[in-house]
């Protein structure tokens, strides 16, 4: 399986991403935003937390207007898949491949911690190694992550079985507790959370690494 890992100015989350795609069992390769097309072939592109650009404007906004990301874009509409992870979350609801937006959090400060999260479907490449319902350990780091979306948005992503992961103690205000979508053809994973913090022993937990060994197979079986 070909992984890219997009980096942006300000992120510092890619080599932990190209590390558990990595570890995973994939070819990764590192993409600067200025380039403007995805290495050929590519089977998942990793877009990584961080903070690209300074979080200028509302964050991700400058970065979804990067070349690279008119590429993300037919990668995504053409059927590819993409795992946005925090800043990266932010990115592709600001490029719109994902509904809804990332807001400040509720209290005003930066959240800094393991939380717990709790799967909501196992319905998808990303969530098939945990079973619904289960409750797994998964750190955030992030000052803008209160995902908001209006009612019908929030009702379709219920109704259409697309809310991934929730939080269960809340920590920055999300609507629906939300902590992770998919998008309609759930083969798009937006998430506050890092998994890639938690895919070693050494992090403390490995909650995050099934994320990565169960999609890896299931794209190596596609």
């Amino acid at each position: 399986m070909r992984a890219a890992v997009i980096v942006f100015p300000g992120s510092n989350c890619d080599r932990d991403l190209a590390t558990a795609f990595a570890k995973a069992g994939c070819d990764v390769q590192m993409v600067w935003h200025k380039d403007t097309d995805l290495p050929e072939h590519v089977d998942i592109v990793g877009i990584p937390g961080g903070f690209s650009f300074g979080d200028y404007l509302r964050c991700g906004a400058i970065a979804a207007n990067s070349p690279i990301c008119q590429s993300l874009k037919r990668h995504v509409d053409r059927g590819g898949y993409a795992l946005g992870i925090c800043n990266g979350f932010q990115v592709l609801t600001e490029t719109r491949l994902l509904p809804g937006a990332l807001m400040r959090n509720a209290g005003l400060k930066f959240v800094c911690k393991t939380a717990p999260l709790r799967v909501e479907t196992s319905d998808s490449v990303f969530t098939r190694g945990y079973n619904a319902g289960e409750v797994v350990g998964i750190p955030i780091a992030h000052h803008d992550g209160n995902y908001t979306a209006d009612a019908d948005v929030l009702a379709q992503l219920k109704d259409e079985d697309r809310i991934a992961f929730t939080y269960t103690d809340n920590p920055n205000g999300s609507a629906g507790n939300i902590a992770g979508i998919l998008s309609a053809n759930r083969r798009v994973l937006g998430m506050m959370p890092h998994p890639e913090r938690a895919a070693e022993i050494g992090h403390g937990g490995t909650d995050g690494a099934r994320l990565f060994a169960h999609l890896a197979e299931a794209l190596a079986q596609a």
